[in-house]
């Protein structure tokens, strides 16, 4: 052979080195059963058990050390991108300050793929809660995760995940009432006291606040139904009679919590004095109330007469 050919002999090799290459790397990141590289498997579903472990003993370094340092996802309702491990362990710090937290963990469903050093992780898991309370309270939950794996020095470890509860739990929780805890029906109370309080004294900053667009309204005695100008026009107008509201109490009250809905079985009972003179009113009353983005607004309420 001729050193004239080597330059030709040389073009033709590198296109069967780069398909080699390639064809190569097509191989390392073809998609493989967890059972077929069970060592890895394994090292995976040891590396998710720690982590819950460590929730349920409020560890950590733990914690920490399981993730990597560029951690990615989404966890529960984040609204935005978790990047990185210190803004991941703030919000596991918050979960660690609670009183209860995590006592258990069951695995409904597991699936393992891997892509060369890349695993994917999905599964289903049954999570007890506790409250704190001794003797503690648990409340049966479920979750639902894709993790990602990456084998980096030599070790499995966390790289991202996306985590939420499950939709059969955030179906329950709207259908069936919630637990309500004393310092939520504090709040609750509060903000149905500020819009009856609100409308008596025209307060129509509150009242823009508190009631929305939507909301529908029927009072004990009249036929028209009430949307939110109507509403604040009833506020201006009974400012303008020179009444005033000089007693105001809620006998006896029910709540009831489904999702983001808060309904409200009620007595009423109020008194008006208009020119010296004062009189009182009383009923039932249902009120609605939707929390919207964190602020919890008066949608709709329907008032009686009766005792």
């Amino acid at each position: 052979m001729s050193t004239s050919s080597l330059p030709g002999l040389v073009l033709a090799l590198i296109p069967l080195g780069f398909a080699a290459r390639s064809a190569a790397a097509e191989q390392a990141l073809a998609v493989v059963e967890g059972d077929r590289r069970p060592a890895d498997r394994d090292a995976i579903r040891v590396h998710i058990d720690r982590i819950f472990r460590a929730y349920v003993e409020k560890d950590r370094a733990t914690i920490e050390a399981t993730h990597s340092a560029e951690w990615r996802g989404f966890l529960g309702a984040s609204r935005s991108i978790i990047r990185g491990l210190d803004t991941y362990m703030k919000g596991a710090d918050a979960f660690l300050r609670l009183p209860g937290g995590i006592a258990a963990h069951r695995f409904e469903d597991f699936d393992l793929v891997f892509y060369g050093d890349v695993g994917l992780v999905s599964y289903v898991a049954d999570v007890d809660i506790t409250d704190g309370a001794t003797p503690p309270e648990i409340h049966k939950t479920k979750y639902r995760s894709i993790d990602v794996y990456a084998k980096l020095d030599g070790h499995w470890t966390q790289v991202a995940s996306h985590l939420n509860t499950h939709p059969d739990i955030l179906e329950a929780r709207s259908q069936e009432p919630q637990p309500l805890s004393a310092a939520a029906r504090v709040e609750i109370l509060a903000r149905r006291e500020a819009v009856w309080r609100a409308y008596f004294g025209n307060d129509r900053a509150t009242l823009e606040e508190l009631v929305p667009e939507d909301t529908v309204a029927i009072n004990a005695g009249e036929e028209f139904w009430h949307d939110r100008a109507s509403v604040l026009a009833g506020a201006a107008d009974f400012a303008a009679s020179g009444a005033r509201l000089v007693r105001l109490e809620f006998p006896r009250t029910e709540i009831r919590v489904y999702g983001d809905t808060v309904v409200l079985y009620t007595s009423y009972s109020y008194e008006l004095e208009t020119e010296g003179k004062r009189e009182t009113f009383s009923g039932r009353g249902t009120e609605v109330f939707v929390n919207r983005k964190g602020n919890l607004v008066n949608v709709g309420w329907h008032l009686d007469s009766g005792r």
